[in-house]
Parts: C-alpha cells; sequence; structure tokens
C-alpha cells in the first residue's frame, strides 16, 4: 500500500546488549529472540512493536510494526518493550544500553557478526569491508521513514531532507566517547559512518544524498553505480542496492519511503520520538514552501550541505553556522549556532506539537544534545570507572524512559 506525505511514519531504534557484571556488550540477541519467541527468528512481532537482530549479535532493533500515524502513544510503546527486553535478559544477568556508542568497547575484540539468517549478506560485507571497527559493530541510530506517494512528492520530501540532514546530529548527537576517550566529535558515530566503506566509495556518496528528485535519476545517478561497484565482490549476487545505499537518507523504492540514517539514538524513546516529532514538523514546514520554494531547495549541492554536516556532527549544537546563504533559508543573521537555529525552528512549528512532545523538545533544546550532557556530567574524569558509572545512569534512564540529567 502507498502512503501520502506524512500520513504515517515508521520508527526504528537499535540497543545494545550489554553484561549487567562487566558492562561489556554481549552478544546474545539470538537467546533474548528465542527466549521470547520459543525458537530462533530473526524477527519476532510483539504488538504494534517488532523487535529483530542486526550485523553484530550484541545489538537488538525495536521497530514499529508497519507504519503507524500514532506518535503521540509511540514512546510509551517502546518502553513497555524495552521493560519486557530487560526482564527476559536478567535470566542472562544482561541488560538494554542506550546511546550510539558503547564508550569502552574494543571492536578489534569484542565483534561477533550475526550467525544465523541473512549471515551470508553479513559475512560477504565482513570479507569486503572488515566489520571489526566502530563504524559497524559500536553504533546504535534511530531511523525515520517517511512515505512519499509518487515522483511528485518523493521530489519535495527528498529536497527537504536533503536541506534538513546538515542540521539533525546537532539534536541527536550521543556518541562523544570511543575507546574511554573524548574523540573530538560530538557525534562520533556519523564521523566514521563517513568512511566506513571506504573500499567502495558509491555506496555512502558524500552521506548527503544527490541532487536527484526522481525515481529513474535516482536509480541512474545512486543505484546503477552502487551495482556496478559491488559487482566484482558480489559473486553469488545477494546484495540488493536498497540495503546497499548508505547515504545518510536513502530513498527505499521497493516500499515508496525515504529513511533517515544521520540521529543517534537517545537515552530513553521519550526522547528520541521528540526528536523525530521536530525533524518530522519542521520536514512538512519545508515541504510546504512557506520558508524556500522547491525550486530552491533542489539547488542545494551536497557538498555545500556537506560542510555544514562536517561542522555539526564536530559540535553539534554548539556549531558556528557561516554559511549565510544556508542561514537565510531560515531567516538567521551570519553566525548563528545549530542551536539557535533550531530554537528558531521550534518557535515556527510549536503550535502543531501537542504539550507532552513539546514538554519533552523544550528539555533538549534547553539542556544541550546527549553527548553534551554526557561530557558534563563526566567533568573531565575519562576514568573506566566514572565513564561506567554515568553510562550505567544511561541504562537506568532507558528502563525507566526518563531524560538523562547531569
Amino acid at each position: 500500500m502507498s502512503y501520502r506525505l506524512f500520513e504515517v511514519f515508521g520508527i526504528e531504534l537499535e540497543y545494545m546488549l550489554v553484561n549487567s557484571n562487566t558492562f561489556k556488550v554481549n552478544p546474545i540477541v539470538d537467546k533474548l529472540l528465542t527466549k521470547k519467541n520459543g525458537k530462533l527468528t530473526s524477527d519476532v512481532s510483539n504488538g504494534e512493536i517488532e523487535w529483530s537482530n542486526e550485523l553484530v549479535a550484541h545489538v537488538l532493533e525495536l521497530k514499529t510494526n508497519g507504519p503507524t500515524a500514532d506518535l503521540d502513544n509511540l514512546s510509551e510503546k517502546f518502553s513497555e518493550n524495552i521493560r519486557e527486553i530487560n526482564l527476559l535478559l536478567k535470566e542472562f544477568d544482561s541488560e538494554l544500553l542506550p546511546t550510539a556508542a558503547h564508550p569502552l568497547m574494543n571492536p578489534g575484540t569484542e565483534t561477533q557478526l550475526w550467525q544465523h539468517n541473512y549471515s551470508k549478506i553479513y559475512a560477504l560485507y565482513n570479507r569486503i569491508f572488515d566489520c571489526r571497527g566502530h563504524g559497524w559493530s559500536n553504533v546504535q541510530s534511530m531511523h525515520i521513514n517517511l512515505p512519499f506517494f509518487d515522483d511528485t512528492e518523493f521530489e519535495k520530501l527528498h529536497a527537504a531532507v536533503r536541506l534538513l540532514l546538515p542540521i539533525i546530529p546537532a539534536l541527536s548527537a550521543s556518541s562523544p566517547i570511543f575507546d574511554g576517550k573524548s574523540t573530538g566529535f560530538l557525534d562520533s558515530r556519523m564521523e566514521v559512518y563517513k568512511t566506513n566503506q571506504k573500499e567502495i566509495p558509491e555506496m555512502a556518496g558524500k552521506i548527503i544524498p544527490e541532487q536527484v528528485f526522481s525515481r529513474d535519476e535516482y536509480f541512474e545517478k545512486i543505484f546503477m553505480p552502487i551495482n556496478k561497484a559491488i559487482k566484482p565482490h558480489d559473486t553469488e549476487h545477494i546484495l540488493d542496492h536498497h540495503f546497499l545505499n548508505s547515504r545518510g537518507a536513502i530513498a527505499r523504492f521497493d516500499r515508496n519511503a525515504i529513511e533517515i540514517r544521520v540521529i543517534d539514538i537517545q537515552e530513553c524513546p521519550k526522547a528520541d520520538v521528540a526528536v523525530a516529532v521536530l525533524i518530522i514538523e519542521v520536514l512538512k514546514l519545508l515541504v510546504s514552501e512557506e520558508l524556500i520554494a522547491l525550486e530552491d531547495q533542489k539547488k542545494w549541492h551536497e557538498e555545500d550541505l556537506l560542510q555544514i554536516f562536517n561542522g555539526v556532527i564536530r559540535d553539534a549544537e554548539n556549531c558556528q553556522i557561516s554559511n549565510a546563504a544556508y542561514l537565510d533559508v531560515f531567516d538567521l543573521q551570519e553566525n548563528a549556532t545549530a542551536a539557535e537555529l533550531w530554537k528558531k525552528l521550534f518557535r515556527r512549528v510549536e503550535s502543531r506539537i501537542s504539550v507532552k512532545h513539546k514538554e519533552n523538545i523544550e528539555f533538549i533544546l534547553e539542556n544541550g544534545s546527549l553527548s553534551t550532557r554526557i561530557l558534563k556530567s563526566l567533568r573531565q574524569d575519562f576514568s573506566e570507572e566514572n565513564i561506567e558509572k554515568t553510562y550505567r545512569n544511561l541504562a537506568f534512564c532507558l528502563a525507566e524512559n526518563k531524560f538523562f540529567k547531569p
């Protein structure tokens, strides 16, 4: 079934399993799914939420079980599932941990790929890219799926998504630490994501998608180069171009949706859904052309947008945006911060947002990205003990569906 713009949404959340005693990642998603389902399957339907495996054996994905129009009750539905999962994991001395990266994981020694169904695909990825790196095995994100009905709606949505992508990590950055150290990037996940697939650069492109605004153009300029580049490696023809496309937003013509992938997972579903709601409302504003005409949105080249994006993944909400033309789109003067830009956008759309989401968005805008709050909590003490203490607090926030306050 095809849906119209913003008629329904698909939300996907990824979490890591950790051992409650050692705090190390625990590659037992297969045991969890078997415990829940009675037998091992890659997907478990649990009412309105579905559970599924990922590339690595310690990451679990929770997603809306099909498209939903109800964002108001979604955080509670995710939270109910998280509580159930944590109860099931007690038998294995394990629990779910939020944020986009485990701060102490050693991917070189701790990575275990999923060994069950789809394992041939994962093994091929591992052969080409070597998935024992932070960018493959230590990244958790939220994906937002937005439908389009036809080429006309795809054009509007893709133009709006491309324009907004550079500043999304200012809201969502939650990965300031790898290997027990501050990386210098508030969104380290997106920094490593950029070079993950350097062996086949056609797959991720510039992260910001190219200026393509129809299905035929997308196949010609994005899918065809990907298929050509992967051909020497994929001798068994098991990889699909929808699966291979790794840009920060990808077109899923198999289900007529655009999937946004630049969003770090937050500390609890309440925060994730708040971020999603604000992004969706601003995309509606862009699609309406109230801020900028469609033809002008389409003129933005990915290189110019990438420069803004690079600054934002480094400094998140503190990033000084100096591109005057970009700020002008949002009626801001030169050298505004990403935080100021998001606050202005929120004021433009807040009348369309329910009171519950409004309060949650205001918390994020007032207190900063999760990365900022994590670093504030650590107070320059990057000892394993202090990092573990902070992240155990984050695990508590996830279990209780509460915001993290330093």
